[in-house]
């Protein structure tokens, strides 16, 4: 954080961990989270995303809210995975 930014962002105490990715295949990605949710010791805590088109011009910042906040979401809201089509 920068000394001209004294305001602390809701990110900061939530202790995620976030991961970026950019130019993996899905197959290389999947890899990927298995490693580190493998190396980590709250596998719950780590948060990953890729670039998009939206995303590629954000500052650090707001992706990193962006991704915590989704990630809470769908914390609270998982997907039904027993029926993926409905």
């Amino acid at each position: 954080m920068s000394e001209n930014d004294s305001t602390e962002s809701p990110l900061d105490d939530r202790g995620y961990k976030v991961v970026f990715m950019h130019g993996f295949t899905q197959d290389e990605m999947g890899r990927i989270l298995k490693g580190v949710k493998s190396i980590t010791e709250d596998p719950g805590k780590v948060a990953f995303c890729m670039s998009t088109e939206n995303n590629m011009d954000w500052r650090i910042r707001e992706l990193i809210e962006d991704v915590t906040e989704e990630h809470d979401y769908m914390k609270k809201n998982p997907p039904d995975i027993k029926n993926p089509e409905q």
